[in-house]
């Protein structure tokens, strides 16, 4: 969830009692309707995808262009080897009707895949796994009183590869164009129903244009079916700048099966966007056991 949407974290909550914390959760763990990651692997022998499409308009008052856009989200995860790694495949493909509103320019169109991801995120530090709430008998206020551990978050790491297309992609300049790399330290904090999700990324960074990307992500589990989230996104590039917001809510049909909504506004003109997304998860359970993660 995140960004992202997250169910199986308030599973993996209720399980901190125990010695040992599974990666795996019995209901769908997935990053979306947000663009953040969150910390936990789907578990070992999860096959997922996480599919979305999206509507927008663009205005840009320097360029005097009106923009249409239509896109399509993708992003594939499979748990291996360990419980707490996982890989990755994600890109998005886009298409845009530009109207120029100044002069006697024609409109015209653009489409292609902007940027192609894939690598891996493991998790490196699970303060859930060797934590013991234990429950005062005889203090009502002691059991309600704030516990400072539960400011420590989970912690992943990710590591990947960019590709951009080099044949005249419209979205990116040459210099971005072939293989980069993306690297994203993770932090996530369960608090019962609420679940904190923070990115920090480091995008393109050997190329003349590199993106730093700041995502925190806040979502709130009514039941368990029904989440909300709301996301703030801070991108930082010479080729392109915003503060986004994000906001929305899944459905959850099954253990297996999730569906979302979602809404996109930014605060600047150059250009000015608003955007909605609509969006399904869906996995194949291939865990054939509840692997533990290891105790020190």
């Amino acid at each position: 969830m995140l960004g992202r949407l997250i169910f199986g974290s308030i599973l993996l909550l209720s399980l901190c009692a125990q010695e040992a914390n599974a990666q795996y959760t019995e209901t769908i763990n997935s990053n979306r309707p947000g663009q953040s990651q969150g910390a936990f692997a789907p578990g070992r022998g999860v096959l997922q995808a996480e599919l979305g499409t999206t509507l927008g308009r663009e205005s840009h008052n320097l360029r005097f262009t009106e923009t249409d856009n239509i896109g399509a989200e993708f992003a594939i995860r499979f748990g291996a080897i360990k419980e707490q790694l996982e890989f990755v495949v994600n890109g998005n493909f886009l298409y845009e009707d530009i109207t120029p509103t100044a002069g006697n320019a024609e409109p015209y169109t653009q489409s292609g895949f902007p940027i192609v991801t894939a690598g891996a995120k493991y998790l490196v530090y699970d303060p859930y796994k060797n934590r013991e709430d234990k429950i005062n008998l005889y203090s009502y206020w002691a059991n309600r009183r704030f516990k400072w551990n539960t400011l420590i978050p989970a912690v992943s790491v990710y590591a990947g590869a960019n590709y951009v297309y080099e044949d005249n992609n419209p979205f990116l300049p040459d210099s971005q164009a072939g293989f980069t790399p993306k690297a994203v330290i993770i932090t996530q904090h369960n608090w019962g129903r609420w679940v904190w999700v923070n990115n920090f990324i480091y995008d393109q960074f050997l190329t003349d244009f590199p993106t730093k990307a700041w995502i925190t992500t806040m979502t709130h589990s009514f039941n368990p079916k029904i989440a909300a989230f709301a996301e703030f996104q801070v991108i930082s590039s010479d080729i392109y700048s915003d503060d986004l917001l994000r906001f929305g809510g899944a459905y959850l049909i099954s253990k297996n099966f999730q569906v979302d909504l979602s809404a996109l506004v930014n605060f600047k003109e150059t250009p000015k966007r608003q955007q909605l997304g609509l969006g399904v998860s869906y996995r194949l359970d291939f865990h054939s056991k509840d692997e533990l993660l290891p105790q020190e």
